[in-house]
């Protein structure tokens, strides 16, 4: 998985390493041929237009509200309907993006122009100083409701608007955070989510998030061994540092999570220290994984392109939605790298995470599985939504394959913008 460049010199104190005029010019070969492959993967369009012959205009799009909930609802003048869950836990600061920003946009515009509409809207009321989970968690939310109407045009499943279906069914791995407590009580409780789970991989979390220092102290030399020993040599294990580390410090966990033969090693040190990721990916072996936090695409090109990631992790509400992130996914994959987008926690984040992974040819072994949502109710004909030995089957059915209360959505009102 590694694709690994001679290094100048390091931060650590690693004696400098001369490098020939040649080597470095097929270096520099090497990261043109790469940046080639990734311009050519991200210019591929990702909706699948093909499939709708006639206009689909879109009539009306409206952001519904209810004890904490939030419904996309969009209507099409010929009568189609999609409908979306938002990241609740982020909708509530950021409804006002939605209604203010977004929403007028949409308003009689052609559904299948739907990846020419998230630029020109990135442009709209000067959005892009917007830029992060501000201005893609509504952007997201009204995107897997376009999806959602045009699926049930085309009559079809939400991966397959936007690639084929590679995965059918979705292997997770039982994400965990039980940070603050002591590594024997979070053993076991990471333990009994798996358990309850049925999960054949699993996350932990380790470090104290975002450079703060962690507690108790030691917390995560005394987790590691104690994880892999819990769950054996066969166990995919993967750990998750939230950013926590400097270079030097995510050099040593890192020597620590190598020799207890853990999968991957999440965001060493914080989201936006780019080169300080690619340093601590040229002087470890274990895989790399990032990208929950970004919100540019351009930096993601960065973080493909130079090897700073191994494993990339756009999360679909906070990088705004299925064909953005499908397009990063495509640019790593142009270069041999692993897609696991990252699930947000609230919502129905890990049903539309399901569709998009169905349609990632360079998806990872295992998926991110927080639990189920049952405070919203909703039917789904082909797919019981839960955990069986670790795997959970895609919903076949159109768009997002569900059914959404009507009396729930009743309950919902409009939330109305400033003038």
């Amino acid at each position: 998985m590694k694709r690994r460049d001679f290094l100048t010199t390091t931060s650590l104190g690693v004696g400098a390493i001369t490098l020939s005029s040649s080597k470095l010019k097929a270096s520099a070969q090497a990261r043109r041929d790469q940046y080639t492959a990734i311009d050519a993967a991200y210019k591929q369009a990702v909706l699948k237009r093909e499939l709708f012959t006639e206009p689909v205009i879109i009539d009306t799009l409206e952001l519904l509200h209810y004890q904490g909930n939030f419904i996309c609802r969009v209507c099409s003048k010929d009568g189609a309907v999609g409908l979306s869950i938002a990241n609740n836990r982020s909708m509530k600061d950021l409804y006002p993006i939605f209604t203010n920003r977004l929403q007028p946009f949409f308003i009689g515009k052609d559904a299948r122009e739907l990846e020419q509409l998230l630029e020109e809207v990135y442009v709209y009321k000067s959005n892009y100083k917007l830029q992060n989970l501000t201005l893609w968690v509504p952007l997201a939310t009204i995107e897997f409701a376009i999806l959602d109407m045009l699926g049930h045009i085309a009559d079809r499943p939400i991966g397959e608007l936007i690639g084929d279906i590679h995965h059918p069914e979705i292997a997770v791995y039982q994400a965990n955070n039980y940070r603050g407590q002591s590594a024997k009580v979070s053993l076991e409780k990471i333990k009994a989510t798996v358990a309850k789970s049925q999960a054949q991989a699993v996350k932990f979390k380790i470090g104290g998030r975002m450079s703060r220092p962690e507690e108790p102290k030691g917390r995560t030399e005394r987790l590691i061994p104690m994880v892999r020993e819990a769950f054996g040599a066969d166990m995919t294990i993967y750990a998750d540092s939230n950013g926590s580390y400097n270079v030097a410090e995510s050099v040593r966990i890192g020597k620590i999570l190598e020799a207890n033969k853990i999968d991957f090693y999440e965001e060493p040190t914080p989201f936006d220290w780019y080169e300080e990721t690619k340093t601590v990916n040229d002087l470890l072996t274990i895989p790399i994984a990032g990208g929950e936090q970004e919100p540019s695409m351009h930096n993601f090109r960065w973080l493909i392109g130079n090897d700073a990631l191994d494993i990339v992790q756009p999360d679909i509400f906070y990088f705004g939605g299925m064909i953005r992130a499908m397009k990063v996914a495509r640019m790593a994959a142009a270069v041999e790298k692993t897609c696991v987008p990252h699930i947000s926690g609230s919502g129905l984040g890990y049903l539309y995470m399901m569709h998009f992974v169905s349609a990632l040819p360079n998806a990872g072994l295992y998926h991110e599985f927080k639990g189920f949502n049952t405070a919203i109710p909703i039917e789904c004909a082909t797919s019981d939504l839960q955990s069986k030995n670790g795997n959970i089957k895609v919903p076949t059915g159109a768009g997002a394959g569900i059914i959404i209360d009507p009396d729930y959505v009743r309950r919902h009102e409009a939330v109305v913008g400033l003038k």
